[in-house]
């Protein structure tokens, strides 16, 4: 499995603001949402909480991989990208649970695996 980058992994510390998931439908059409309750659960796994899906969740079941996209204080911008699992019990869930805000439920954890990642247009892995 890949993992981040060090630089990359630095910066996720470093972020500033939501995060960008985005996936495809089965149709190819893309869907993006901001999302706030994320977290890095490895250095080969960042999962948002599904706090509130709807179109993200069909296109996750429909088996769309994603995208993640933050940007760091200094505003430098990263991408990471990934097939996605979704987990509803588990350790990663569990995780999830922990860090998650407890005004929000937190139906789920959509883990993004790390598969490419990008600073702006250059590709690091």
């Amino acid at each position: 499995m890949a993992a981040l980058p060090e630089q990359v992994s630095k910066a996720w510390e470093d972020r500033e603001g939501p995060i960008i998931l985005s996936t495809v439908d089965g149709d190819g059409n893309p869907n993006a949402i901001y999302a706030t309750c994320v977290s890095k659960f490895s250095e080969e796994v960042i999962v948002v909480a599904n706090n509130y899906f709807a179109k993200t969740l069909e296109n996750i079941f429909a088996g769309s991989k994603g995208s993640i996209l933050f940007i760091t204080k200094e505003g430098t911008s990263y991408q990471i990208k990934g097939s996605i699992e979704y987990h509803k019990e588990g350790v990663i869930f569990d995780d999830m649970k922990k860090w998650n805000p407890k005004r929000h439920p937190g139906h789920a954890a959509a883990a993004l695996k790390v598969e490419e990642v990008y600073a702006g247009a250059e590709k690091l892995l």
